[in-house]
């Protein structure tokens, strides 16, 4: 008897789950299983984390969100934010060392992190920055690990780029300090330093106006999916600085005000 055909959310969460854990190019996906929109790319992302959770990746943590800031916006040419998956196999303290070996090529981004200290179910939709912040317990600096995994990225369609979590590979994380103590994160400035070197910086009110306001996004697009942010995730609230990408050797600081610096070395 023929074998079922695979549905195309399964075959391609499949393939791009692994090529993301054989650390090969990520193609562009046949067109009969390639997510068609976003609704489709977030159901094969998820897919793709389940699969993901049984590898070096583990479970999911958090989320990241792509594509809040003009500067990114601009840089890859997508002009609404994106989210993804942060997982815990990847989640470092600052002063970490990376591998380049670990990565196709690894980059970094300036973003500011935030910590929740209880759920925001689906039902409380639509969210504000202001209710947001009510279930945030502590922020933090952190260096988003990026992976340029693609054949070519800049041919490679949204939602693929969506399924695939949207080069996340990671994060690195400063020391958390309680929201009560935290300057007002509009108003913060972040740097990027590689090798002493300064090259980039960006202000807190880069990320659509306020971190806040992109937590409240994520919140109500996992809203629209029947999904939540629950207490203890990490969240990732956007790069403030332009993409870097990084070779062996490279030390890298961010150093937002008032929430200090967050470390990391890339070794071969």
């Amino acid at each position: 008897m023929p074998q079922p055909l695979t549905p195309p959310k399964d075959a391609a969460a499949a393939r791009i789950a692994d090529a993301r854990i054989a650390l090969a190019a990520l193609d562009l996906l046949p067109e009969a299983i390639r997510p068609a929109d976003e609704a489709s790319a977030y159901a094969v992302q998820a897919a793709v984390h389940q699969r993901l959770a049984a590898s070096r990746y583990g479970r999911r943590i958090g989320w990241k969100i792509g594509c809040t800031t003009p500067v990114m916006q601009s840089y890859l040419g997508i002009p609404n934010p994106c989210g993804a998956g942060l997982f815990e196999g990847t989640r470092h303290a600052s002063g970490a060392t990376i591998s380049a070996a670990g990565f196709r090529h690894v980059g970094i981004e300036c973003e500011i992190a935030v910590q929740l200290a209880r759920d925001l179910p689906a039902t409380g939709a639509p969210f504000t920055a202001e209710r947001v912040a009510d279930a945030v317990g502590s922020v933090m600096a952190a260096i988003e690990l990026v992976d340029d995994r693609y054949a070519d990225w800049r041919q490679t369609d949204t939602p693929t780029l969506i399924a695939d979590d949207f080069f996340a590979a990671g994060c690195v994380l400063g020391g958390p300090l309680a929201l009560a103590d935290a300057p007002d994160l509009a108003a913060v400035v972040g740097v990027t330093r590689i090798n002493d070197v300064e090259v980039g910086r960006g202000v807190g009110a880069d990320v659509l106006g306020h971190p806040f306001k992109a937590l409240a996004w994520l919140a109500d697009s996992l809203a629209a999916r029947g999904e939540m942010l629950r207490a203890g995730e990490i969240v990732l609230t956007g790069s403030l600085v332009e993409t870097r990408w990084l070779t062996a050797g490279d030390r890298v600081e961010i150093e937002i005000t008032g929430l200090g610096g967050v470390a990391l070395t890339v070794s071969e």
